[in-house]
């Protein structure tokens, strides 16, 4: 995977090669935005993604009603702020999003990297300083506090898990920095567990791929579902693409924002199944022919990883996963996602096809 690279635009407002994705910077001197792109890492997940719909969840779409979009920016709009920094760089501006009513604001780490001053911006014009809590720059997160400030609205935090692809969602933040409300685009889910390699080098998982226009300075704003739920926080787009951006999802760092909140220390080891696979329908007829797989769908177990949980469950390279927790596997990104959502030490129990002859296993997940 390619990586990123930070870049800024010369007093010409040219771009030289890639800025980080949705923050807004600005030369104090010159007063100039340099506006964030990444720079063309490719999108990866554990196999090609061909269908990660499944039937066995709830759609975060309410069936039947067109986005009701007022509703949904009356009940959003005022927990979402506009993030301001200093720094030895220059000035940048980005989003964040209010989690509870004591002024505690979830918001990207990129954000607010290096701040030596951050004010935040509210939607009644209020404004505040605001002091760094905590960051996690390896999963992007952030949380900064103000304090003395009444009335505020906390979001409210959905689950992503229960996304699909063609929901409606909704991206609200400080796009452009270009005034004091919140710029809206709306549009779909156009893929689910992504990974995108950041500008710092760390690989960010689980992300949720919108068409739902992210900007320079909507980094740190919500990705919000129908309901009005926070089920994600922009975070990245990529330079030359179109109607592609990404936002963490809301699941994927929730353990996150608790552990910084409570000033503990962060645990970011990862869940590990211990397998390679890829999407059944990518499959050639003599693979489909030697291990005399039935399914049309599905993550077919490439190599097993030695001494791993799946290993200790009795899974065998040829093994097609189809569920996991009686949860739909359609594609190698949907395992990725379902294991991405445990924690080491869980256990999972995986429904799988070996030579035509339906099995189920339970694996105990390590960690990376």
């Amino acid at each position: 995977m390619p990586d990123a690279t930070y870049a800024v635009t010369s007093k010409s407002g040219s771009i030289r090669s890639a800025l980080i994705g949705a923050l807004v910077g600005a030369v104090v001197a010159g007063l100039l935005v340099a506006a964030g792109l990444w720079d063309r890492p490719v999108a990866t997940t554990t196999g090609a993604i061909t269908n990660v719909t499944t039937q066995s969840r709830p759609t975060a779409t309410i069936p039947g009603k067109s986005l009701d979009l007022r509703s949904i920016l009356d009940k959003v709009g005022p927990s979402v702020v506009s993030i301001h920094t200093g720094s030895s760089r220059g000035e940048a501006a980005g989003s964040g999003v209010i989690i509870n009513k004591d002024g505690l604001i979830l918001t990207n780490a990129h954000v607010i990297e290096g701040a030596s001053a951050i004010n935040v911006e509210f939607i009644d014009g209020r404004s505040a300083q605001a002091t760094l809590v905590g960051a996690v720059e390896a999963r992007d997160v952030a949380l900064i506090k103000v304090e003395g400030v009444s009335g505020l609205k906390a979001a409210d935090l959905g689950s992503s898990s229960d996304l699909q692809v063609g929901d409606d969602v909704v991206a609200i933040g400080n796009a452009l920095n270009l005034g004091d409300t919140p710029s809206v685009t709306t549009g779909i889910v156009s893929a689910l567990g992504r990974s995108l390699q950041s500008p710092t080098g760390y690989l960010l998982t689980a992300l949720i791929q919108t068409d739902a226009a992210i900007n320079p300075g909507n980094s740190g704003g919500p990705l919000v579902n129908s309901a009005g739920q926070v089920v994600g926080i922009n975070t990245a787009i990529l330079a030359d693409a179109q109607n592609i951006g990404f936002s963490l999802s809301i699941d994927s760092i929730k353990s996150i924002i608790e552990d910084v909140a409570a000033g503990r220390e962060v645990n970011l080891e990862r869940p590990l199944l211990g397998v390679e696979s890829l999407d059944v329908a990518y499959l050639d007829s003599q693979v489909i022919s030697r291990f005399e797989i039935d399914v049309t769908s599905g993550a077919f177990i490439q190599r097993v990883t030695a001494d791993s949980g799946a290993e200790k469950a009795g899974l065998q390279a040829g093994d097609v996963v189809t569920e996991v927790d009686g949860r739909s596997i359609r594609s190698a990104s949907d395992l990725t996602k379902r294991i991405g959502e445990k924690k080491p030490g869980d256990k999972v129990e995986i429904s799988f096809e070996r030579s035509g002859k339906s099995k189920t296993a339970t694996a105990t997940l390590g960690g990376q």
